[in-house]
């Protein structure tokens, strides 16, 4: 039954990965269409910037809210305190991500191209705390997260074709953001009325021991973030050119759409094992999805000249050969997943996990000070970069995994605990 309610959730998590995909690949050709490359790269460049905001305001909660609401046992006064302690949790967070805004506004040239657009982008950031995924997947209700995406992303794709048609038009792409998270807010709060359960908050001192204790998820977000967006920040320090930035954003893009799909299998799959902690769970999910992955990864390579020209446009496809040296980061990106937080932290190992994460996020680093000091920072080798960040990422888990095996139930355990 467990493993049928996995599948369940997980499949839900994969419709709402599909509408994640098939949304921008309405709105993503639109755009780069009805935009110039400079100002899709500058809508790029700020989303980039919003990433590291997001991160402050989730402050690593889709993970450790998750994890307490498991434990609540269907509680749900406990869990009414624990979505009410990460609002206000997230608040705050609010207030400090604010501060981290103004810094960036005065050092970072780009975003004072067009100030209005930043503060706008940060108000839809800041919206978003009242957002309660990490709810729907603790109590396993994953299909109420595919219900108000579809419907508030739906909302918003329709009024982006209304409303953007140019470069003046620009203003509306933060507007839109804004009125999709009220939307998905407005939903949340009705769906949670009628699961009855009451949101309340306990006391200030709750919520700062609750981002006392997320703060090792929140080290694992921030480094994984070293991957992507923080490379999007240097390309924008370190080559200023808005086309690089576009051609580099679209890439990444596409990317990250297709390790889209993969994470509904890890967010499934992370409920499961904090429960039951079967590695040979894990192992049966490498065997099946692996060849698949191997499979995209090929046509990735022989089609990239045909996707960049369907989904850009003809004046992206010469970004062909950029998103080539992409592809090793979805091959190793799922394993890298996989023995994340869906198998590491379903034991306990938080800060193993994190501090993998740290691992490959300082070598990312390091290698774009190298770049950097020799000169050779080019998107090409930011690629290659990427990869080979993203294949110790999956080496370290894998060592820190088969080192805590034995923390695993075997199979002998695993059903005989089943039958009992």
């Amino acid at each position: 039954m467990n493993e049928r309610k996995v599948v369940g959730n997980t499949a839900m998590l994969y419709i709402m990965t599909i509408a994640k995909l098939i949304f921008p690949l309405l709105t993503l050709p639109y755009l780069t269409r009805v935009l110039s490359e400079e100002s899709y790269g500058f809508v790029s460049y700020v989303k980039s910037c919003m990433t590291y905001i997001q991160l402050i305001v989730d402050f690593g909660f889709i993970l450790s809210s998750v994890k307490d609401i498991v434990k609540a046992d269907n509680n749900k006064e406990k869990i009414g305190t624990i979505v009410g302690n990460t609002f206000l949790a997230k608040f705050i967070l609010v207030l400090l991500s604010a501060v981290v805004l103004v810094v960036m506004l005065f050092t970072i040239k780009i975003l004072q191209t067009d100030i209005l657009f930043v503060i706008l982008s940060f108000v839809a950031v800041a919206t978003s705390l009242f957002l309660a995924d990490f709810l729907f997947r603790g109590i396993e209700k994953m299909q109420y997260i595919t219900i108000i995406y579809v419907i508030s992303k739906g909302i918003s794709v329709a009024l982006t074709f209304i409303f953007v048609r140019s470069d003046d038009s620009l203003i509306w792409i933060p507007i839109l953001d804004i009125v999709t998270n009220f939307v998905a807010v407005l939903i949340t709060f009705l769906i949670v009325k009628r699961l009855e359960i009451n949101i309340k908050v306990s006391s200030i001192k709750d919520c700062l021991l609750m981002i006392k204790d997320s703060f090792f998820y929140f080290l694992s977000s921030v480094a994984t973030t070293a991957f992507s967006a923080l490379n999007t920040l240097l390309i924008g320090i370190f080559i200023t050119d808005l086309t690089q930035i576009a051609y580099w954003s679209l890439c990444l893009n596409i990317v990250t759409a297709i390790q889209g799909l993969y994470a509904p299998i890890c967010n499934g799959v992370y409920p499961h094992m904090i429960k039951e902690r079967n590695l040979k769970f894990i192992h049966k999910l490498l065997a099946i999805f692996m060849p698949v992955v191997v499979c995209g990864c090929v046509l990735c390579f022989f089609l990239a000249s045909t996707a960049l020209n369907i989904i850009g446009g003809e004046k992206y496809v010469a970004a062909y050969s950029l998103f080539r040296w992409m592809i090793p980061i979805l091959f190793f990106s799922f394993p890298a997943q996989i023995y994340g937080w869906s198998t590491l932290g379903a034991i306990g190992k938080v800060k193993e996990t994190t501090l993998s994460t740290i691992i490959a996020a300082v070598a990312q680093v390091a290698g774009l000070l190298v770049l950097i000091v020799i000169n050779k920072f080019t998107l090409v080798n930011l690629a290659i970069l990427r990869g080979g960040t993203e294949f110790i990422l999956m080496a370290v888990r894998m060592v820190i995994a088969y080192k805590n095996r034995n923390l695993f139930q075997s199979d002998n355990q695993f059903y005989s605990e089943k039958e009992r």
